[in-house]
C-alpha cells in the first residue's frame, strides 16, 4: 500500500471514530430502572380494635392513622375509629403507645380526641390524623369531614387545636359536601407541602397546597387523578408522599380499597406537584395494603398499614429495588 493510501485509511479511521463518539454523545442514556417499594419479611400487629367503653360498637373499625415518636422517645399511634357510638359521623381518635417501633401489641391509651362543633368541626367527623415534628413542637393535621385542620403540642402525646381568627379550626377545603380529608405534610425546599383527598363531582383526587408558615396556604392543585386507579370517590384515599433520598424521587402512595382485597397504587415522580392526572406515566405498581404510612427510623424504612380485617394496624420493613425483569 502506498503512503498516500495508508494516510487515507488513517484519516477515514479518525472520521469514523469521531462519528462514533458523536453518535454515543447524542444517543439517549440507558433507561433507568425504577426503584419500587417491597414489603420485606413478616408483619407485626401494633394496635388492635380498642375498647371504647360506652362509645364501643360491634361494627367499629380502626382506619386512617399516624405513627410517630414522642418527645420522651415512646412511639405513638393515633387512629380514626369509625362506626362508633359517638354520634354524628361516628368517628373519633384513639391513641396507643409503644416502647419500640418493632414491638408488637402497643398499649391502648384511650380516646384521644373527638370533634368540637364549637370550633366548626362536623360532629363525629374526625378523620386521618397525621403528625410531624418541627423543632420542639409536634403538629397534627387532621380532617373534620369538610376541612383540613391543625393542632399542636409540645410532648407529642397531647394536642391543642389551632383555630383561626374566626375561632374555627378549618384551614382550607375543597368545598361543602366534598369530604376534604386524609392530610399529610412533607417539607420540600422552603415550603411545606400538604397532600390530601376530596371528591368534587364524586371523583376522588389527590390535592396539594403549600405554605411557608402552616398558616397561609396556596390555592389547591390536583396532583393525581384517574388512570388505572380509577375516578370513584374513594380512588385517591390516604395519599402519602415519601422522598427517597438515594434515587431523588418522590413516591405517592394512593389507596383504592380497604379490607381483604386492599389496594394502594404507587407513583414515582421527580416533581412533587405532578404524579399524573388522567394518565399513568408515573405509576410504578401496586401494593396489597391500605392507608400506608412510611416511617424512617435508625437507617431503616418501615411501612404501617391497616389489618385486612380492619381490626387493627400492623408494621413491616420496607425495601427498595427494581421491578422484576428490569
Amino acid at each position: 500500500m502506498t503512503a498516500t493510501g495508508r494516510l487515507a485509511l488513517v484519516v477515514l479511521a479518525c472520521v469514523v471514530s469521531a462519528a462514533a463518539r458523536q453518535a454515543i454523545a447524542e444517543s439517549p442514556p440507558a433507561k433507568e430502572a425504577a426503584l419500587v417499594p417491597h414489603i420485606e419479611g413478616e408483619w407485626w400487629t401494633v394496635a388492635h380494635n380498642p375498647d371504647l367503653g360506652p362509645l364501643s360498637d360491634p361494627k367499629q373499625q380502626p382506619v386512617d392513622f399516624s405513627v410517630w415518636q414522642a418527645a420522651d422517645g415512646t412511639w405513638q399511634l393515633w387512629s380514626c375509629i369509625r362506626n362508633t357510638r359517638c354520634g354524628g359521623k361516628t368517628r373519633l381518635f384513639h391513641r396507643w403507645e409503644g416502647a419500640k417501633l418493632t414491638d408488637p401489641d402497643w398499649r391502648p391509651m384511650g380516646v384521644a380526641m373527638q370533634a368540637d362543633a364549637a370550633a366548626g368541626e362536623t360532629p363525629g367527623g374526625l378523620q386521618a390524623p397525621h403528625v410531624i415534628r418541627i423543632g420542639d413542637i409536634f403538629h397534627m393535621f387532621y380532617g373534620d369531614w369538610e376541612h383540613i385542620c391543625l393542632a399542636t403540642g409540645a410532648d407529642g402525646k397531647t394536642f391543642a387545636r389551632r383555630p383561626g381568627p374566626d375561632g374555627k379550626t378549618g384551614m382550607f377545603s375543597e368545598g361543602p359536601g366534598n369530604n376534604t380529608r386524609d392530610p399529610m405534610a412533607i417539607r420540600v425546599g422552603d415550603r411545606w407541602h400538604c397532600y390530601y383527598t376530596a371528591y368534587p363531582n364524586k371523583e376522588g383526587s389527590v390535592y396539594l397546597r403549600t405554605s411557608a408558615d402552616l398558616k397561609l396556604w396556596s390555592e389547591s392543585k390536583k396532583v393525581a387523578f384517574g388512570g388505572a386507579a380509577g375516578t370513584n370517590p374513594y380512588s385517591a384515599e390516604c395519599p402519602f408522599v415519601f422522598y427517597h433520598k438515594e434515587s431523588k424521587y418522590y413516591y405517592l402512595f394512593r389507596t383504592q380499597r380497604y379490607g381483604a382485597n386492599a389496594q394502594t397504587t404507587v407513583y414515582r415522580s421527580a416533581d412533587p406537584a405532578d404524579f399524573g392526572v388522567n394518565d399513568d406515566r408515573c405509576r410504578v405498581g401496586t401494593l396489597p395494603i391500605a392507608a400506608p404510612e412510611i416511617i424512617e427510623h435508625e437507617g431503616r424504612t418501615f411501612v404501617a398499614a391497616l389489618l385486612p380485617g380492619l381490626d387493627g394496624i400492623r408494621i413491616a420493613r420496607l425495601s427498595w429495588a427494581p421491578r422484576k425483569g428490569e
